[in-house]
This record gives C-alpha cells, structure tokens and sequence, in this order.
C-alpha cells in the first residue's frame, strides 16, 4: 500500500467500540491482516507465516503463484521413472503372457503381420482394414524370445527415466507411443504387401532420437548415445530378420517429436507441443492411409 494511499475505512461496533470485521461489519475484532490491513473477524483470518490475512489477499496470493514445472513444461514427481517401469511391466507381462501362457494365439493376433491383396488369401492383418489396424501397436508390446524383450527392456530402463523426467510423464508417454506408431506405420507403408514382425524396437529407436535431441537441446554431451546410435544402426543392417523399417521410422519420428517437445517457446509451449504430437500423429496417419492404397482390399 502507498504511503498517500487512504487505509481502507472500518466500521466500529457501536457495543464494543472495536473495529468490525470488513466481511462481518457486526462482529468485532481487534485483528487485521497483514497485507491489506483490513480488520478480520476468527471466521474469515487465515493463518499466514507471519499473523493472518484475509481471504481476498490469500485468493491473490495464490493466483500470482507459477505452478513448477520440468524444462520442457511436465509437472515434476519426486519418482522420475514411473511411467518408464510401467512399461516395462506392460511389455514383461504381454512377453510372459504370449510365451507360455497363450502361445501362440496372442501372438498370431498382436503380431504387427500383414499382407497385400496380392498375396493368396490377402489382404489380411492390418491391410485387411481398420478392424485390425490395432496391430500397429500391440506389435510394439509384443515380444516372443527372451534376449529379445531383455535388450530393448535394458535401454528403455537406461534412457526412460532422464526423459521421462525432464518431460514429466504424460509427454513421455505419448513421446514413446508416437514413437512405437512411428515404425510400425512406417514398417507398413514400405513392406505391408508381406510382413509380419514384433517388439519394442521402434519405440526404443525412438527413445534414442529424443535422447540425441535432449542432448542437443542442453548443450550436453553427445558422442556416447552417437556411438549408442551407430552400433544399433549396423547391427540393423546388417543381420537378417531384423525390421530395419520399424527401427527407422521410430527413430525419425521420435527425434522430431522430441524436437517439437523440447525446442517449444515458453510462451506458447502447450500449443507447441500439442501441435507436435498431433502433427507426428497424422503423418502416421498418412503412411497408414498410402499403405492401405497399396496394398489394401
């Protein structure tokens, strides 16, 4: 309050000659509140850190204060790996579930299979329609052998928990969706005549771009996930029975929804980010569309 600033005037009870309460002119009080110095009655006082203040000052108060948030605008958590050790649970139980439980039924109907209407029986698996289009992500959640799901479980483990942490959790998520749709749409558009492939891959490709992005973003140092990245790539290529399309296209549509994540200005971050994950979203949509025109009934 200014020094020529008149104080707000206060009704006196005529029974007690103390000043009444702005909100409760009735009820004396020889309280005020600390900001605005208005006489406040036991009913309205709210205790501050130093004496009581009246509820207007503490409505102000609250809404003046800015709600923390990570780097790139998630909410923090005191348990930065939750969403991380959710998925790794997720993909532990479909692995166990597919393996000895269902065999191999689950697996013949989560499996990222398709083919073409030029194939003997076709099209079927995701060409076969929008009712099948599901694979496009239990393939992602889906692994059959045990050194398969315990290396891609290994890195999700390793890169999960610094990204989910400076991402806050439900953009970590949605960057990992995004991701394992990335390579399994990909994957589709460039071999959906004939494919039929499983495992997290994809979305772990993806998790690799968003690390190299984070890196550069923080100006930290790159030449480890670098070297991560060259030696996936090589082992990619160069033994068969690996889907390099699914590797691929994770990995590209990680890194640039990474990029929207974490490059969006502070002043309009939300409908950056929501720009970037709905724009990934709907060139995924694309890719499923040009595939459904190839090789679709």
């Amino acid at each position: 309050m200014l020094p020529d600033e008149p104080r707000p005037s206060a009704e006196r009870s005529p029974e007690a000659g103390s000043p009444g309460c702005y909100r409760h002119p009735q009820t004396p009080t020889g309280i005020s509140c600390t900001r605005c110095e208005r006489p406040i009655c036991p009913q309205c006082m709210v205790a501050a850190s130093v004496g009581f203040q009246c509820p207007e000052c503490v409505g102000n108060g609250h809404a003046g204060t800015r709600r923390a948030t990570t780097r790139f605008g998630g909410t923090p958590t005191a348990d930065g790996g939750l969403v991380t050790r959710a998925l790794i649970g997720v993909n532990v139980v479909v692995w166990l579930l597919a393996a000895y439980v269902l065999s191999p039924r689950l697996g013949q109907t989560w499996s990222l299979f398709s083919a073409g209407r030029d194939i003997l029986g076709g099209p079927a698996g995701v060409a076969d329609g929008p009712h099948q289009w599901y694979r496009l992500l239990t393939g992602a959640f889906l692994h059959l052998e045990w050194w398969h799901i315990g290396l891609n479980m290994l890195v999700l483990l390793r890169l999960g928990p610094a990204l989910e942490e400076s991402l806050g959790r439900l953009r970590f998520l949605a960057l990992y969706l995004v991701s394992a749709l990335g390579g399994s749409t990909f994957a589709f558009l460039v071999a959906g005549d004939w494919m039929n492939s499983v495992g997290a891959s994809g979305a772990i490709f993806g998790l690799i771009g968003a690390t190299i992005v984070m890196q550069l973003r923080n100006k930290g140092p790159l030449a480890m996930v670098m070297a991560f990245l060259v030696f996936n790539l090589i082992v990619t290529f160069s033994r068969p029975g690996i889907d390099w399309r699914a590797h691929l296209g994770g990995l590209v549509l990680g890194g640039l929804t990474a990029a929207g994540l974490m490059y969006a200005p502070r002043g309009r971050r939300g409908l950056v980010q929501g720009l970037a994950v709905g724009g990934a979203v709907a060139l995924e949509a694309a890719m499923l569309l040009i595939g459904m025109s190839l090789y679709g009934a």
